[in-house]
């Protein structure tokens, strides 16, 4: 797995960004340029505990934002199961950031299990030049913490030393 001061591989895939057929897009690193980006992974489409993670992530998009962060969501799955699953499962429906096709991503990131051949549950904090700057990969059954994910990139912008349970607000080490 790619992790922390690596370079975000380079890619171009096709996502789902909506409900009807112009809801497809093709997605590359530049699409958000010059901004952070948080990539998070999952295993598969029409599954339990992913919408659960899909929804809290929307949810809370507009406090990435207002961190000027970009969400991009992927799978190995194709655009046209992730559009098919937004369509058949309500709380899916206004997702607000992009699904993507990360079949070849996910293998050059390196997150793919081996045995069920899906993505892990990885979260990829990428700066605005590219470099992950927190990699973080959950077993298949287990959800992540998206207060936990902003907590992260508080303190990763926050360009100071944070101790364990840093929150913003709290000071940093001083040395």
């Amino acid at each position: 797995m790619l992790t922390v001061g690596d370079r975000f591989p380079q890619f171009t895939v096709d996502a789902c960004v909506g409900l009807g057929k112009d809801g497809f897009s093709k997605i590359t690193n530049e699409t958000y340029k010059d901004k952070w980006v948080c990539y998070f992974f999952y295993p598969k489409d029409f599954t339990f505990v992913c919408p659960t993670e899909l929804v809290e992530f929307g949810k809370k998009i507009k406090d990435f934002r207002d961190r000027d962060c970009e969400l991009i969501a992927g799978s190995t799955d194709n655009e046209f199961s992730h559009q098919a699953w937004r369509n058949a499962h309500a709380d899916l429906k206004n997702l607000p950031y992009p699904m993507i096709n990360a079949a070849r991503l996910a293998f050059d990131l390196g997150i793919v299990h081996p045995e069920a051949h899906a993505c892990l549950r990885a979260t990829f904090l990428v700066d605005p030049n590219g470099i992950i700057q927190w990699a973080s990969a959950n077993p298949l059954p287990v959800g992540r913490s998206v207060p936990e994910v902003l907590r992260t990139l508080d303190a990763i912008q926050s360009d100071e030393l944070c101790p364990c349970n840093w929150k913003p607000g709290d000071p940093p080490l001083k040395v």
